[in-house]
């Protein structure tokens, strides 16, 4: 799988995490990104950025000015709302910065586990393993796991996951469920892996 992960695209927050290495970026294209696709995640933070890059910027921002540069993100007025909430508690509470423990960035408004660990683990190459519904969804496929919610995946990766594997999780399922793992009909045909793959939930494959 890693192998034929290089084939693809990397995941936008990986790639902005790559370019900048900055935990506030990383931060806020996560947020953009929830219930989002790739494509317009990356030219929504494109235009955000070019804007504002920091909290106190984005802070200076009419709402509904944040709202138009983000369209059309899902849910973006709720999202446009959070980063000037989020904004106002980094200036207040961090000296600007983004945190980097699992408690304190699940304080802030609209961030989850799957938030938090990416923030940790790209922004700041602390382990953590980061479970959203691609990770969540091929674990369980795969057999590795038998969980219901991404939470309960990420206790049970934390289990039995090597530790050398939990940074990079993240990045080859979600680059596998976009290309190969889809949702609905996997290309199971092509995927190298398929021989290891109890296929679970998969009613037609290609």
């Amino acid at each position: 799988m890693e192998e034929r992960y290089k084939e693809f695209n990397d995941p936008i927050v990986t790639e902005i995490a790559e370019r900048t290495h900055d935990p506030f970026r990383i931060l806020i294209s996560t947020i953009l990104s929830l219930r989002t696709k790739d494509r317009v995640t990356a030219m929504a933070t494109k235009r955000l950025f070019l804007v504002a890059d920091t909290p106190e910027k984005i802070l200076n921002l009419k709402t509904n000015r944040i709202e138009r540069l983000i369209y059309p993100v899902g849910f973006y007025k709720t999202k446009a709302k959070r980063l000037k909430q989020v904004c106002r508690i980094l200036i207040e509470e961090y000296n600007g910065r983004v945190p980097d423990t699992l408690d304190e960035l699940l304080r802030l408004p609209g961030v989850g586990r799957k938030t938090a660990n990416l923030v940790i683990t790209l922004g700041y190459g602390k382990p953590g393993i980061c479970v959203d519904t691609h990770v969540h969804r091929i674990s369980n496929r795969l057999g590795y796991v038998n969980t219901k919610t991404p939470e309960q995946t990420e206790m049970e990766l934390r289990k039995k996951l090597p530790r050398k594997w939990w940074n990079k999780y993240n990045d080859l399922l979600v680059t596998w469920g976009q290309n190969i793992c889809t949702p609905v009909g996997p290309r199971c045909s092509i995927c190298p892996v398929a021989k290891y793959c109890e296929k679970k939930g998969v009613k037609k494959s290609r």
